[in-house]
């Protein structure tokens, strides 16, 4: 059996540190598009120049992505890699991102479903500033194919349900054509996302974008569009990733004020195709 759930269950990692600097959050930034056809903009120079820097909510998934390795490493899950799809993230922020910080992490599996014909496997990362004070906690939802049938509960439903009225505000972020090259250098380097001859073996005609390079997209989007800027305010951001995005296409990303939350839903502007579905960004 290639998972047991009995072992896999509330498995913890080893404690591992991590730390970040200026050209990292800039770096990051330019990734998903900060700057782009307004480079001296003050409020985009927020996101790119170190005199008055801030940090994206979004920027939380780099510093922890490689605690994703330790996916191999879980009691009782043997799974094959190339079926595997980055199906969620959600991150919390539990005080304002630093520009520079070093951190520790430790991490479990928190969550662990039978999805009939594949596996939800949710690893839960949890990082804190040198100081011991909590600084966020993301939670990574991988969705196995082919290693389900194990027995356990299928999981929660989604939530987070775009609402039927007209969205309350609306944003084109178009992204370039070396998209994928430039958000590569902030750590996860996927040949899926630079190698076209990888990229056909994945079944797609050239490389695609990282689905987490989209999240911080839709993340600055909404920051920028509904929050002024505010990066503080946000305390939690959840989505699905929904379908793909293509170096060159441009993610539309509508919103919907509900109830001390912004309700999320992206899709690419040239194919009218999901991106992210079932997100959330609560406010605080």
């Amino acid at each position: 059996m290639p998972i047991d759930p009995k072992l896999a269950s509330n498995a913890t990692f080893d404690k591992t540190t991590a730390s970040w600097d200026q050209d990292d959050v800039i770096l990051y930034h330019l990734g998903i598009g900060a700057g782009a056809g307004k480079p001296t903009d003050p409020k985009e120079l927020e996101y790119t120049y170190e005199r008055s820097l801030k940090v994206l909510p979004s920027f939380a998934v780099v510093p922890v992505f490689s605690a994703l390795g330790h996916l191999g490493a879980i009691p009782g899950v043997s799974i094959n890699f190339a079926m595997v799809l980055h199906g969620e993230q959600d991150v919390e922020i539990h005080r304002p991102i630093p520009t520079e910080a070093k951190i520790e992490t430790t991490g479990r599996v928190a969550g662990l479903y039978d999805k009939g014909k594949a596996a939800l496997i949710v690893l839960e990362v949890a990082s804190k500033l040198a100081g011991g004070e909590p600084l966020f906690t993301n939670r990574f939802s991988i969705f196995a194919r082919g290693e389900g049938g194990f027995g356990g509960d299928a999981g929660p439903k989604p939530g987070n349900e775009a609402p039927s009225r007209t969205p309350d505000a609306v944003v084109e972020s178009p992204t370039v054509s070396h998209q994928a090259l430039l958000y590569r250098l902030s750590g996860d380097k996927n040949p899926l996302h630079a190698d076209p001859d990888f990229a056909k073996m994945g079944g797609f005609d050239t490389p695609i974008l990282h689905g987490l390079c989209s999240y911080g997209v839709v993340c600055k989007a909404v920051v920028d569009k509904l929050l002024d800027g505010a990066v503080d305010r946000v305390a939690r951001y959840q989505a699905r990733f929904a379908g793909v995005v293509f170096p060159g296409e441009t993610i539309v990303t509508s919103m919907w004020k509900e109830n001390g939350k912004i309700i999320l839903s992206a899709k690419t502007k040239e194919r009218d195709t999901p991106v992210i579905g079932n997100a959330a960004i609560t406010l605080r």
